[in-house]
Parts: structure tokens; C-alpha cells; sequence
């Protein structure tokens, strides 16, 4: 059978490879000048290969219909691809939060090690060339027509990616395509993305000020519900907030209902525990220590011992406690005060970041119109649909790549 994959980054790719296993005559539409192009700055440029969680516990890093997923991950699983990698002598290491990258740092030995197995099964790749359309008859895929020449075929994947990073080539077209064939395209939305605040002052003045080990607690201030929490690192950007668990909380509070409304209302906010590991009990004590220490000095130079200095005049300012006073006038409210500010540094939610600087697309083919242990559309008989372009996603940690590779495999199996 003639089977042609549209795109060529890491689903198509892997539904090459699986397709061609399967004795099928195989070409890679691509409209890049190279495949992967994508690939190559994941994990800023070394590329988080996968997640070395057990395969059964990915769903729960789904929040994108996760569950859609379970077949595809019992086709190819995470050990699936490392072992494919390693194939090609390719050593994989585990580093925190269970991410896998390459023992060389570098995503284009993850790629390079992709194209050499599509070169060993005698795939054809056609680069810099767009698809225009998928032709069909009688709601069945016949072919491909290109800006040259149309080409036919047995089978059609379709894995063109999402909106993010529109640079690398996922600039949305294939949502268009597919919708001409009569598929349902769900909302798009940048996922995995930067959060724009109210608070723009005091993020200027902190940009590009890290954070470790800080808690960050999202709440719905209507219903005063926690729509997610977590711990690790955050970064202040000139327009908001960034960083691994900053970016992980845009894929939850996308999926708040009426989420643009709510946003122009400012009922998400954000609230920033600067000393977790500390109760405000231990935290008072603290303070109350660093103030004996400081004793005969002004607020001003009493908090560097407990700070990034950076962020001290913010504090200072939403304190309301004033720069000049001696550290032994400060009343026990105004201590008590500072206590809940460090431990609830409060930034109200105003927008997400562009879909440009998104690391994955939320929305897409709508899974009621595919077979999930196949991937292949209900409408039209011989096409199938693979990566980003479908309506999944999940956090950072390598999870997005292995829905990837699993949903590529799956398409180019069947």
C-alpha cells in the first residue's frame, strides 16, 4: 500500500517508521526545509525525550482527554522509544521530575537517530513542499494534492502539529485542511504558556528574577476554588509570570469554563508561598530572629538573610511597612503582616501569553470523531491523525513528545 504522512516532526516521523514496519511504500510530505524542526528546541534545545514514569501513570499528566490515550500508549510506550533511540546508540539519562533526555544534551542526536531509521526503511521525505488538500471519493482518501502535483495513495496521516511555535512550520493549516474533509476543529488555545499579569509594575521590576522551591496556589476567587497548586521554579517576565510550574498551570486554568469572561472579571488569581517549607508559625520565629539580628537597622536592610535581594523593595512596598523604620518599632501586626505577604504574594491573572510562545496547542480534531485504538477518522475512510493536531495535551515533562510518538505509531500501524 502507498501510505503518505503530511508533516514531518515527531508524529509523522514515528508513523513513517511504523508504517514502513508494516511493508507499506512510505513518504514523508514536509513543508520545512528539514523534519523535526520542532523537535530541535524542545527541552531548550536538548530535548525531553520522554517521561520514565509508568506508562499506566501518563494519563494523569494529561489533562487534555487523557484517557483517549490509553490504547496508543499500550501501542508504543515510553520504554518503546528509548529503546529505539538506543538502537541507534543513543543513551538516554533521567534527570528530576522523571524527564528523559539524551546523555549528549542534544536534540539533534534524537533527531538525527529518527532519520537514520526512516533512511534504513527506504522512506521517501519530499521537504519544502506544502499540502494544499487531501482528495477523497466517496468519503475515502484517494490522495494528496500539492502546490506541484497531486499524488496518490492508499492511507493518509495527517500530523501537522498545533498553532504554537508557528516558526517551525505548525502554522494551523492542517485544522484547515481537515475541516474541508468535515472534521469538528474543538477551541484553540495556547497551553504551556507564559501568564500575563495585572501586576505589571512589580513584574518589571522583578524580570528575569528565579524562583526555586516556591509554592504557587491558583484559585477561582468567585467560588474561592483551587483550580491547582504545585512546587519547583517560576520566573518573572516583563509582561507576567514563567517558568516550569507557571506554564503547567495554564494548561488548568484554560479549562475553566467561561475562562476569557472570568479573566476580563479578574477572578483568577495567583498566589506565590515564597517559603513553603516554612509554617507561618516557623516564619514569624524567622523574622522574629532576623529582626534581633538587625535590630539597629532600618526595614530596608533587614530582609536580605531571608530574600533574593531583587524582590525586597516589592516586599517592602506591598508591606506597607516603611523603608526608613528601625527594625525594633515594627509592631507585632506589621511582622504578622509580612508573614501573610510572604507566604501569599498575590498576582491577579489577566490573559495567557501568545500561542507563538506556547509550548503546546490545547484544542484540535475533535477525539469523538476518531478511533482511539487506530487513529483513524469516522468521516473518511483511509485518512488518520497523529501529534498535536488532535484535541490531547499534557504538561511539560516529556509527556507531549510521547503522545507524539504513540499516536504516530499507532496511525502508521493501521
Amino acid at each position: 500500500m502507498d501510505v503518505i504522512i503530511i508533516g514531518g516532526g515527531p508524529a509523522g516521523m514515528l508513523a513513517a517508521i511504523s508504517a514502513a514496519e508494516h511493508g507499506n511504500n512510505v513518504t514523508i510530505i514536509e513543508k520545512n526545509s528539514i523534519c523535526g524542526k520542532k523537535l530541535l528546541i524542545t527541552g531548550k534545545g536538548r530535548c525531553n525525550i520522554t517521561s520514565s514514569l509508568p506508562i499506566e501513570e501518563f494519563i494523569n499528566n494529561i489533562p487534555g482527554n487523557g484517557k483517549f490515550l490509553y490504547s496508543v500508549f499500550n501501542n508504543f510506550s515510553n520504554k518503546d522509544i528509548i529503546n529505539l533511540l538506543k538502537k541507534h546508540n543513543l543513551e538516554v539519562k533521567n534527570e528530576r521530575g522523571n524527564r528523559v533526555f539524551p546523555v549528549t544534551d542534544r536534540s539533534m542526536d534524537v533527531l538525527n537517530a529518527l532519520l537514520e531509521e526512516i533512511k534504513q526503511k527506504n522512506i521517501l521525505i519530499k521537504t519544502n513542499t506544502i499540502v494544499k488538500d487531501i482528495l477523497t471519493e466517496n468519503k475515502k482518501v484517494i490522495g494528496v494534492r500539492t502546490e506541484e502535483e497531486t499524488i496518490y495513495a492508499d492511507k493518509v496521516v495527517l500530523a501537522t502539529g498545533g498553532k504554537s511555535y508557528p516558526k517551525t512550520g505548525s502554522d494551523g493549516n492542517g485544522y484547515e485542511i481537515a475541516k474541508r474533509l468535515g472534521h469538528t476543529i474543538t477551541p484553540i488555545r495556547a497551553s504551556l504558556v507564559p501568564l500575563v499579569v495585572k501586576e505589571k509594575n512589580e513584574c518589571v521590576a522583578l524580570q528575569g528574577l528565579s524562583l526555586k522551591n516556591v509554592k504557587i496556589t491558583v484559585k477561582h476567587t468567585k467560588n474561592n476554588k483551587i483550580i491547582y497548586n504545585d512546587f519547583g521554579e517560576m520566573i518573572f517576565t516583563h509582561f507576567g509570570l514563567s517558568g516550569p510550574i507557571i506554564l503547567s498551570s495554564s494548561a488548568h486554568i484554560l479549562r475553566v469554563e467561561d475562562i476569557d469572561e472570568v479573566l476580563k472579571q479578574n477572578k483568577i488569581e495567583l498566589l506565590i508561598d515564597l517559603k513553603p517549607a516554612l509554617s507561618e508559625e516557623k516564619l514569624n520565629l524567622r523574622i522574629i530572629n532576623d529582626f534581633q539580628k538587625y535590630k539597629n537597622k532600618q526595614f530596608k536592610n533587614s530582609l536580605e538573610d531571608l530574600l533574593p535581594k531583587k524582590i525586597i523593595p516589592i516586599i517592602i512596598q506591598l508591606s506597607k511597612i516603611s523603608p526608613e523604620k528601625h527594625v525594633n518599632e515594627i509592631t507585632k501586626q506589621e511582622r504578622q503582616n509580612l508573614v501573610k505577604l510572604l507566604k501569599n504574594l498575590k498576582f491577579t491573572i489577566k490573559d495567557f501569553g501568545s500561542i507563538n510562545d506556547a509550548i503546546i496547542t490545547s484544542g484540535g480534531i475533535d477525539i469523538k470523531e476518531l478511533n482511539s485504538k487506530t487513529m483513524e477518522s469516522k468521516i473518511i475512510k483511509g485518512l488518520f491523525f497523529a501529534g498535536e493536531i488532535i484535541d490531547v495535551d499534557a504538561y511539560t515533562g516529556g509527556f507531549n513528545l510521547q503522545i507524539a510518538y504513540s499516536t504516530g505509531y499507532t496511525a502508521g500501524l493501521n
